[in-house]
């Protein structure tokens, strides 16, 4: 493998883990060009949307600054340390951070005092060397949706787009990359997309309030915005929005995103659809996608091989892994200025 390709490779990965430790398998991507790490959960956890008393009362601040300043040695770069860090959802940093609000919560309250708060809790997320949140959820749920139970801000665009701007604002100015969720928008969808093929029925019309919601957090100034995981039938029947040129290409090309995006979870039964990870990774890549957000088990130098054989092969284009491969270099790098300051 082209050297050059090979760091590109890897530093388009983000590697997810469920605990405070870097296997060899993490210690060999960070090594070889990965700037990227997830501090995930476990499926229980991710379920239940909350942190397991025994993890609670195990991890500590320490734990969180010693595996940031680990990775960042093994990388000899900085590197992008994110978290779920959702609005009344999953709060990977449980007690370690100010409480903003709860779900109910959060309706009662003013932009302004919203925005306070998450300045606060991003603030000492910082500080323990977290510097990428991959919340706000910013779907506007109107009808059945299993995987957003709990996790969304509901059914009003308006309240929707209120919150998540208020967060976006607070996180940012505290020096935390917020990722808007799930473009664009999955206001229905009947299966967890996780375990089963999941598709979002209806014309294009029925997305308008989301991406109403898009459009503003963008102007806000989010610096990342995740594609989902479920099909859009009326924007690409065949792929999911983490891996279609349509919807990405409305992101970027008719919302205007310049930033970074993020694939969701490449693991996830209804963006795999029957195909392998590697070759869904690079379908990612030549959908749009910068980043790609994948378990840490799936095979990352298998992936990494099958992102560099696809260049060779000319099914992605080199300038294509190399400016994503820049962008998010460029703001794991943004991240590390900002913290000196």
């Amino acid at each position: 493998m082209s050297s050059e390709l090979q760091r590109a490779a890897y530093s388009v990965l983000l590697p997810a883990f469920a605990d405070l430790q870097l296997d060899d398998t993490v210690r060999r991507y960070l090594s070889r060009g990965g700037v990227s790490i997830l501090l995930g959960e476990t499926r229980d956890e991710y379920v239940g949307r909350g942190m397991s008393p025994a993890r609670k009362a195990a991890e500590t601040s320490a734990g969180f600054i010693n595996i940031a300043r680990e990775a960042a040695a093994l990388a000899g770069a900085p590197v992008l340390v994110a978290v779920d860090q959702e609005l009344g959802g999953i709060e990977r940093l449980h007690q370690l951070v100010p409480a903003v609000a709860s779900r109910a919560e959060l309706e009662g309250l003013g932009a302004d005092v919203i925005e306070k708060r998450c300045f606060e809790m991003a603030t000492v997320a910082r500080s323990l060397g977290v510097n990428l949140f991959l919340a706000p959820i910013v779907d506007v749920v109107t009808g059945a949706n299993p995987w957003l139970h709990n996790r969304h801000l509901g059914a009003d665009p308006h309240e929707v787009s209120r919150v998540s701007c208020a967060f976006i604002r607070g996180v940012q100015r505290a020096g935390v990359i917020a990722t808007a969720k799930h473009f664009p928008g999955h206001y229905v969808t009947e299966h967890d997309p996780a375990i089963a093929e999941a598709t979002v029925p209806g014309p294009l019309e029925l997305l308008d309030a989301n991406l109403d919601v898009f459009r503003q957090v963008i102007a806000t100034g989010v610096k990342a915005v995740m594609p989902g995981p479920a099909v859009f039938a009326a924007l690409d029947p065949e792929q999911s929005a983490s891996t279609s040129p349509a919807v990405i290409g409305l992101l970027r090309d008719t919302l205007g995103f310049d930033g970074l995006i993020i694939s969701d979870d490449l693991d996830a039964v209804s963006i795999l659809r029957g195909n392998s990870i590697p070759d869904t990774a690079v379908a990612s890549l030549v959908a749009g996608a910068h980043l790609l957000l994948v378990s840490s088990e799936s095979g990352l130098d298998a992936i990494a091989e099958a992102i560099v054989n696809a260049v060779h092969e000319g099914a992605l284009d080199r300038q294509v892994l190399l400016a994503a491969a820049a962008k998010v270099r460029h703001l794991a790098s943004q991240g590390a200025r900002d913290e000196q300051q």
